[in-house]
């Protein structure tokens, strides 16, 4: 997984260990406490054995905060990889900073514009943006980028046609924006707003990122858009964002954060990024391979827990491998044609429900560095997992 030291936003899917508990073994298995190993290495995960197809538990608890100290500076990736800081995962601050030279662009998740009447707009979330920490990441890697996220918070449909319908609009928002990445030290700014006017008004809307796109480029600043997967989840049809507006936008826009996770539902529980579908989603916007460049491949470093009892699903992020210490109380398989682990373990709910069988389906290192040697040339990641941190 050397590949993925680069990631902090990257899709997971799943891991399975070595059998499963039986009820009457949970309280045994629950009093063999394994130590983390929160250690430095002088070996990568692919020399430590990590990436392999049937990880085990106790490696995945014993190993995952530990990484390759000669290698934290080390590039396994040519293309560029975006990775995304969030407040609900607040060690993706210190991982920016200590693989910084593994990623060319770092996309914390501050920022919200709102719209307060013609040709009036407020941002929001400013509070925080933390200059000594984009210092100290600029300080560790020279070359990378920081581009906040900035969410259309609030708008209307009204909102949109208005700015839609007046030039002065659109050049009014395009200057505030430059004026805050100038402002605030900022690289530019991932834009997420296409998902919410569904699929409608696409053409203002690629107007509006296109002049948005110009402004930024003439202060020498970066546009990355955020896209929808452009095969629907679950289905062969198109998604909201296709070739049609991929070929449009493709000489305007930086980079293209590809969401190619969450495919599966409560409802419909599976993969979380299975394979097939992430290459049909790059190869519909880009058949020819003329802008893989461009395209971030979403990887999830998160997994999705299913209750056997038919709870709703739940994201499962590192600190849930936390809890279960015991190697015996993890088991579960591999799938080949998704590329994902499947997880099962007994786990202990409080109260009446006692143990309760659970099943996850959670990114590995294997998984995710075949991943991240797909279709794309470029690469996103979600939630950063130091065991697949290839380290």
């Amino acid at each position: 997984m050397r590949l993925l030291s680069t990631l902090l936003f990257l899709i997971m899917i799943c891991w399975l260990a070595e059998g499963t508990l039986s009820k009457t073994d949970a309280k045994k298995g629950a009093s063999k406490k394994l130590e983390e190993k929160a250690l430095h290495s002088d070996k990568n995960v692919q020399n430590r054995g990590l990436v392999v197809v049937d990880p085990k538990a106790k490696d995945i608890i014993l190993e995952h905060k530990s990484y390759c100290f000669k290698e934290i500076k080390e590039r396994h990736f040519s293309g560029d990889v975006l990775g995304y800081v969030t407040p609900w995962n607040s060690h993706g601050y210190d991982i920016a900073k200590i693989f910084g030279n593994k990623f060319t662009l770092i996309s914390p998740v501050w920022l919200q514009v709102k719209r307060r009447g013609k040709e009036r707009f407020q941002f929001t979330g400013l509070h925080d943006a933390d200059q000594g920490w984009m210092k100290d990441v600029r300080k560790n890697s020279k070359n990378i980028k920081i581009v906040p996220r900035i969410l259309f918070d609030g708008w209307t449909y009204q909102d949109f046609e208005s700015v839609f319908g007046s030039e002065d609009e659109i050049e009014e928002l395009s200057n505030n924006m430059v004026l805050l990445a100038k402002k605030e030290n900022f690289d530019g700014f991932v834009v997420e707003v296409w998902s919410q006017l569904g699929n409608r008004k696409q053409t203002e809307l690629i107007h509006l990122l296109t002049h948005l796109s110009e402004a930024l480029h003439e202060a020498q600043l970066k546009l990355i858009l955020v896209i929808p997967p452009a095969v629907a989840a679950g289905t062969n049809q198109p998604g909201m964002f296709t070739k049609k507006e991929f070929d449009q936008l493709a000489l305007a826009i930086d980079g293209f954060s590809l969401m190619t996770y969450d495919y599966s539902t409560p409802q419909r529980p599976g993969p979380n990024s299975p394979l097939p579908w992430i290459q049909a989603c790059v190869e519909v916007l880009d058949p020819e391979s003329k802008w893989r460049k461009k395209i971030l491949l979403g990887l999830n470093f998160y997994g999705m827990d299913y209750s056997a009892l038919g709870a709703s699903g739940e994201p499962i992020l590192g600190s849930r491998w936390d809890a279960p210490k015991s190697a015996e109380g993890i088991g579960g398989d591999y799938c080949s044609a998704a590329l994902h682990h499947l997880r099962e373990i007994l786990e202990s709910r409080g109260g009446a429900r006692g143990l309760e069988e659970r099943t996850g389906r959670e990114p590995t290192s294997l998984q995710s560095s075949k991943r991240a040697r797909g279709r794309s040339r470029a690469i996103t990641g979600w939630q950063a997992s130091p065991l697949s941190l290839a380290r």
